[in-house]
C-alpha cells in the first residue's frame, strides 16, 4: 500500500509576495483530490509546490516517512510525481504522435486516443496547429497513457467543451487504483466533485474546507438557507 502525501503548514510566494500561508493538505493513496476556488486562490500554487517548481518558504512535503522538501523537481518526477500543468504542457513543434511517445516513453498510446478520439485523426500534425482545446487534450493525455503513482492536473476542463470535460473526468475516475493518488484543479466545482473523494477549498492562500463532497454541497445549502431567510 502506497502512503500518503502531506503538505503540512507550508508557506510559498513569488518574490516578495506570499501566496500560500500555513497551508496543511493530505494526499491519501486511491483518492481522487479536489482543490477548488476561485481564481487567485491559490491552487495551483500548491500544485506548483508539490512538484518543487515552487520551493516552499517553510512547511515540508512528506511522502509517508520521506521528507521531500528539498528534492529538485526532477527527483520528485523520478520517484512518481507528475504534473500536468494548466499552460498547455506540450511540445508545439513535435507532432502528437511524437508527444504521446514521450508522455508515454515509449509505450502504447492507446489510452489516449481512447479517451480524446480527435487526436487520433491528427496523429502526425504538429502540435501547433491543434486548437486551445485540442492541446489541452494532449496535455491530459500524459495521465493516461502513463498512470504515476501521484498525478496532479491542473484546470482540467480549460478550453474543453462540456462533453468532453464530462468525457475527460469519467476516464480519470477509471484511473482510480489503491497505489495512486489524482490531485485535480479545477474552476468549475461541479465537474470535479462528481468524481472527488476528498475537497480542499482555498480563499486568499489559506484552507477554509476539508472533507468530502456531501459535506461541501451540505455546508452551501446551509449557506444558501441562511441568505434566503
Amino acid at each position: 500500500m502506497s502512503s500518503a502525501l502531506s503538505l503540512v503548514n507550508g508557506r510559498a510566494g513569488y518574490g516578495p509576495v506570499e501566496v500560500l500561508h500555513g497551508v496543511t493538505m493530505t494526499f491519501p493513496p486511491g483518492a481522487v483530490v479536489a482543490l477548488v476556488g476561485r481564481n487567485g486562490a491559490g491552487k495551483s500554487s500548491v500544485l506548483r509546490c508539490v512538484a518543487g517548481l515552487l520551493p516552499l518558504r517553510s512547511g515540508c512535503l512528506q511522502w509517508g516517512t520521506r521528507d521531500l522538501t528539498g528534492t529538485t523537481p526532477f527527483e520528485r518526477a523520478r520517484i512518481g510525481l507528475s504534473l500536468v500543468p494548466d499552460e498547455r504542457g506540450v511540445f508545439l513543434e513535435m507532432t502528437v504522435r511524437e508527444n504521446l511517445q514521450v508522455f508515454s516513453n515509449g509505450g502504447p498510446v492507446d489510452a489516449a486516443t481512447e479517451v480524446f478520439p480527435e487526436l487520433a485523426v491528427r496523429l502526425d500534425q504538429p502540435a501547433s496547429t491543434l486548437s486551445g482545446g485540442e492541446q489541452q487534450m494532449l496535455s491530459l493525455s500524459h495521465a493516461f497513457v502513463r498512470p504515476c503513482p501521484v498525478m496532479l492536473l491542473d484546470e482540467v476542463s480549460r478550453g474543453l467543451s462540456p462533453a468532453v470535460s464530462a468525457r475527460c473526468y469519467g476516464a480519470l475516475a477509471g484511473l482510480r487504483d489503491p497505489e495512486r493518488t489524482l490531485v485535480v484543479v479545477e474552476q468549475y466545482v461541479e465537474d470535479v466533485l462528481r468524481v472527488a473523494d476528498l475537497v480542499y477549498v482555498l480563499a486568499r492562500g489559506q484552507v477554509t474546507f476539508a472533507g468530502e463532497p456531501a459535506e461541501l454541497r451540505a455546508q452551501a445549502g446551509r449557506g444558501r438557507g441562511r441568505a434566503q431567510q
